[in-house]
C-alpha cells in the first residue's frame, strides 16, 4: 500500500499532540505502520533550526527571514523523514506543516500570499497532505491551555505574541480550510479530548476509508 500523509494544524493550545497520539494508536490497531513527526523539526538539521526559531533569536531578522528558515527546515524534513516514510508505505502524522507557515508568517505576519505560494511550490515539490485536520478553538482558551502546559517555562517565540496575533492566526487557519475544503476538516478543539478524538476518527473513516479499515481487509478485500 502507498503511504498517506496527514497533518494537524491549529493555534497554540489546540490539543494537536494529544490527538495525534490518539490517532496513531487507532491506526496502529488497524495494522498500519505510523510515523509521528513535527514542524519545525522532524529531522536532525530541522530540529536545530527549530531551536533557533522558537528561542526568538530569528524574530529580529523579520518575517521573511523566519519564513526562509522554516522552509529550510521543511526541505530537510521532507527529504530525510517524510518522503522515505511515505515511500515505505507508512502513514505520516505531522504536528504542523506548510499551512502553519501560511498562517503564522502569512496572515499573522503579513507576508504576501503570492510570495508564500512561490516558496511553497519550491519546497513541497508536490508532496502534500491528503488530509489536514485543523483544531479550532477561541484564542483565549488556547492561550490559557498553553500557559498551563508550559508551567514555569518561558513562552516560546509565538506563544509570547499578543491576543491580536492569535486572533489573526485563528482566522488564518479557518481561511486555509475554506480555500481547500477537499483537503481540510475543521474540528472544534474546545471540547473534551474524547469527543474530539471521535470526530477526527469519523473524518478519517469518511475521507480515507482504506486507512480506517483493518490492514488485512484493505490488502485482500
Amino acid at each position: 500500500m502507498p503511504g498517506a500523509f496527514i497533518t494537524f494544524e491549529g493555534g497554540e493550545g489546540a490539543g494537536k499532540s494529544t490527538q495525534i497520539e490518539r490517532l496513531r494508536r487507532r491506526l496502529e490497531a488497524q495494522g498500519h505502520s505510523v510515523l509521528v513527526t513535527r514542524e519545525p523539526g522532524g529531522s536532525e538539521r530541522a530540529e536545530r533550526i527549530r531551536e533557533f526559531l522558537l528561542s526568538g533569536r530569528a524574530k529580529a531578522l523579520g518575517t521573511f527571514a523566519e519564513t526562509i528558515l522554516f522552509s529550510a527546515a521543511r526541505l530537510d524534513h521532507l527529504e530525510k523523514t517524510i518522503r522515505p516514510a511515505l515511500a515505505a508505505g507508512r502513514i505520516v502524522l505531522s504536528d504542523r506543516f506548510s499551512d502553519s507557515t501560511r498562517a503564522y508568517q502569512g496572515a499573522a505576519g503579513a507576508l504576501e500570499p503570492d510570495l508564500l505560494d512561490a516558496v511553497e511550490r519550491v519546497v513541497l515539490a508536490g508532496t502534500e497532505p491528503v488530509l489536514t485536520l485543523i483544531l479550532d478553538l477561541p484564542e483565549s482558551i488556547g492561550m490559557s491551555r498553553a500557559v498551563d502546559r508550559r508551567g514555569d517555562a518561558r513562552a516560546d517565540r509565538f506563544e509570547g505574541e499578543g491576543a491580536a496575533f492569535h486572533a489573526a492566526l485563528r482566522q488564518a487557519f479557518l481561511d486555509v480550510a475554506k480555500a481547500a475544503p477537499q483537503r481540510c476538516a475543521v474540528i472544534d478543539g474546545s471540547r473534551d479530548p474524547d469527543t474530539v478524538e471521535k470526530e477526527i476518527w469519523d473524518v478519517v473513516r469518511t475521507r480515507l476509508p482504506d486507512l480506517a479499515a483493518p490492514r488485512e481487509h484493505v490488502a485482500h478485500g
